[in-house]
């Protein structure tokens, strides 16, 4: 698994200016691989009661954006990754409505410790990856297919779309290379 989502860490990411830069760590862990999503709570100001990545905006104090995603996994569900964890990143996507840029790295790791979400989580998803992954559809939503193909996942009932079912389409690609 570690091979073939190993991409270079590029921390360079063209902007012009449209959107706002922001990152999130994919963290991949166990022998039959398990992937940590988040809910967000329903009174957040973005992406309220979505499912997505620990992740967030670029922050005045943050160095590059994989500085941004460590440290936001970290805040988020208790987890600290080093970038030595930090095996390789996906192709930027875009968010539809809330104009963020979002720069996507991966961690591929043995274990994790017990999570402890914070206030920015409603709840921490621990998913079986392959079964994830074979729920994937195509987004039914005309208005979501508006800046490109979109699509869905589905885990527990819970419909995971938009900028977090991109980064899955990734990774599904990676695998199936």
């Amino acid at each position: 698994m570690k091979s073939v989502l190993s991409t270079p860490i590029n921390l360079e990411i063209t902007n012009d200016g449209k959107y706002r830069l922001a990152s999130v760590l994919v963290v991949i862990y166990g022998k039959e691989p398990i992937i940590v999503m988040t809910e967000k709570p329903k009174h957040m100001k973005f992406h309220a009661g979505e499912i997505s990545f620990p992740g967030g905006k670029l922050d005045v104090n943050d160095s590059n954006l994989l500085e941004t995603a460590l440290r936001e996994t970290s805040e988020e569900i208790g987890l600290t990754i080093t970038r030595e964890q930090v095996v390789g990143q996906l192709e930027p996507v875009v968010t539809l409505n809330s104009g963020f840029l979002i720069l996507p790295f991966v961690s591929v790791i043995n274990e994790i410790p017990k999570l402890e979400a914070n206030s920015e989580v409603e709840k921490i998803f621990h998913i079986p990856l392959e079964s994830f992954l074979k729920t994937m559809a195509k987004d039914p939503d005309p208005t979501h297919n508006l800046i490109q193909e979109m699509y869905t996942f589905e885990y527990e009932h819970q419909i995971v779309w938009g900028a977090s079912a991109r980064i899955l389409k990734q990774i599904q690609s990676c695998l199936q290379s």
